[in-house]
């Protein structure tokens, strides 16, 4: 039986909620237009404010009178009435004629349209319908100027604009919406509470809430289709002061480069790219020069970013990178290459460079090892409805040698449990609001630096011996709880405890300090399968491979980095017998 909230206006309680919320915390951030709505809607009479929340929570600004119909309101005549008459609905909007079909069953346009529909068979499907219709009704009218008989009316939400403000200004996103708070209040979501001071904010200033929304819009814009030069066009040439804004303009200039990529428009895909402070543009930057076939000016560029040029600069925090504008779309100097390589962009660099040379001719140069992992090879019988890594898990799963499918979830739960009360430390900029699943600056270069001497302190648990008790202790008194890291559902207090006999403190410490190092790709790239051997205390972490696959860059610097460091892993490779049974996994 579904979950039932005592109160019926729990939405509108939540819509309070979040005004009195922006009210204390962004008052500055709000003009006259916003604070004068905010005023009218607390004027209103309760059943009207719910309605209006009911349309404001609800998808789209167009509502037919039909599909309002909620118990706890009542009659919805007075509530539509006084809403028009203070102007927060148009109660007789013009309708496009795409709108009117959005809002309209088929057998309804076919009785609004009557005789333009006789051509098309009656069983025609609604899009064909409008495919018909469009060109012949090019203007937008009123309902009761489409049809007079039409029994039903359909209003329009206004000033949506301000309600997504306002939920940006709450959330810090507009990811998030009004369904947190329900989900919340059901019990079926529960996030940690993080101390929050009435100076705990996601915007510091009007422009910053500007230019998310403007940013938001042109990502809309792009993936809507729109051409890539005018969505470009429109945004700022110059990097954000916000440094979370410049990762947003980041992201989507790094979309625009991959859209220009599709289009094969090398030049263009590189401006893009060199713009992006995504943490992929300088690779795809490369490529795109070679594609072009400006193998000279990639060769450079490249052999740059490996050999560390941004060291280079003495006192002064790196050199900027020359760059010829004929090469890269821009003049004098680039700071394109000022960040040291990523461990994915040298793995990637250590494939891409000996290409050009060969293209160039020249010399190879002497390549870094990798250590392979030891290689164990099987072959078994496949069994329906299984993948390979449960067939491997059922091969050597014993009493006495149990296996767990874990993937990512393991290492990242036992990282979140340890380090719990620093991941959700309360650090200026990192929460904001109640319904925080993790640090908004959770991806940022700096997040570690932030919380320096808390992880540190939590680290240090797996020095005294006193990391067992505390991630014990976090994994009951925080079960459930929201976390980036800790996956719940995979994850119980037997495969935890086997997890914490079996594996040394001293690989926790290496594993989480590489995980700390770039949350945002070290967070996936685990052996799939984890065997313990209780009695002697010790664990192998496997990697399983079917027929034909192949292990991923992250696998590949997984592996090899447990390998450098002592921690026990293998990959294994399987080979399919003949014979084929039916079992369904368990």
């Amino acid at each position: 039986m579904a979950a039932v909230l005592p109160d019926p206006f729990y939405y509108l309680e939540n819509f309070r909620h979040v005004l009195a919320w922006v009210g204390t915390r962004h008052q500055d951030l709000l003009d006259a237009r916003e604070r004068g709505l905010i005023a009218r809607f607390h004027a209103l009479p309760r059943a009207a404010q719910a309605l209006l929340v009911r349309m404001v929570m609800r998808k789209g600004d167009l509502f037919r009178r039909s599909r309002l119909d909620y118990a706890e309101i009542g009659d919805l005549a007075g509530p539509l009435a006084l809403l028009a008459q203070q102007e927060l609905i148009d109660a007789a909007p013009p309708l496009a004629l795409d709108e009117l079909c959005g809002l309209l069953r088929k057998d309804e346009l076919q009785a609004v349209f009557g005789t333009a529909l006789a051509d098309l068979p009656r069983n025609a499907r609604k899009d064909a319908l409008l495919a018909h219709l469009q060109g012949r009704f090019p203007d937008a009218q009123p309902l009761a100027r489409w049809s007079a008989a039409f029994g039903d009316t359909i209003c329009r939400l206004l000033h949506t604009d301000v309600y997504d403000r306002l939920r940006l200004m709450f959330f810090g996103n507009l990811h998030q919406d009004w369904s947190e708070f329900v989900l919340t209040e059901l019990g079926l979501l529960k996030y940690e509470a993080v101390e929050l001071s009435t100076a705990s904010r996601a915007f510091a200033q009007r422009a910053d809430v500007d230019a998310y929304l403007h940013l938001w819009h042109c990502r809309e814009r792009l993936e809507a289709g729109a051409a890539t030069a005018d969505v470009l066009a429109d945004l700022p040439t110059a990097p954000c002061a916000n440094a979370w804004l410049e990762e947003r303009r980041g992201r989507l200039l790094f979309a625009i480069g991959q859209e220009r990529e599709r289009e094969r428009d090398w030049p263009g895909a590189f401006a893009a790219y060199r713009m992006s402070c995504a943490p992929e543009a300088r690779l795809r930057a490369i490529r795109v020069l070679e594609q072009d076939g400006k193998i000279e000016a990639a060769f450079r560029l490249a052999s740059a970013l490996q050999t560390g040029l941004h060291d280079a600069g003495g006192e002064g925090g790196g050199v900027l990178f020359p760059c010829a504008e004929n090469e890269t779309g821009g003049s004098g100097t680039d700071r394109f290459f000022t960040a040291a390589p990523r461990e994915e962009e040298l793995q990637q660099l250590a494939r891409l460079l000996p290409r050009l040379r060969r293209k160039l001719g020249l010399a190879k140069a002497p390549a870094a090892p990798l250590i392979a992992p030891p290689r164990l090879d099987f072959t078994l019988a496949p069994v329906d409805g299984w993948s390979v890594e449960w067939c491997v898990r059922a091969h050597l799963h014993a009493d006495d040698a149990p296996v767990f499918y874990v993937e990512n979830a393991l290492i990242n739960s036992l990282f979140g449990l340890l380090c719990w009360e620093a991941v959700f430390a309360p650090v200026p900029g990192a929460f904001f609001h109640a319904f925080h699943y993790g640090p908004a600056d959770l991806h940022h270069a700096d997040f570690h630096a932030r919380r320096a001497t808390e992880f540190a302190a939590c680290l240090q648990r797996l020095e005294t011996g006193t990391h067992r008790d505390a991630m014990l202790a976090t994994f009951r008194e925080k079960h459930g709880t929201q976390s980036p890291f800790v996956f719940w559902d995979a994850l119980d207090e037997d495969l935890l405890t086997l997890a914490l006999d079996c594996i040394p403190p001293a690989h926790l410490r290496a594993l989480f300090t590489r995980l700390l190092a770039d949350i945002r790709n070290n967070r996936s790239g685990f052996p799939d399968l984890i065997r313990f051997w209780p009695a002697e205390q010790r664990y192998l972490m496997l990697e399983v491979k079917g027929p034909g696959d192949r292990l991923q860059d992250n696998q590949i610097r997984w592996l090899d980095y447990c390998a450098r460091h002592g921690i026990p892993v293998a990959v294994s490779h399987v080979t399919w017998a003949e014979a084929a049974t039916s079992c369904s996994a368990t």
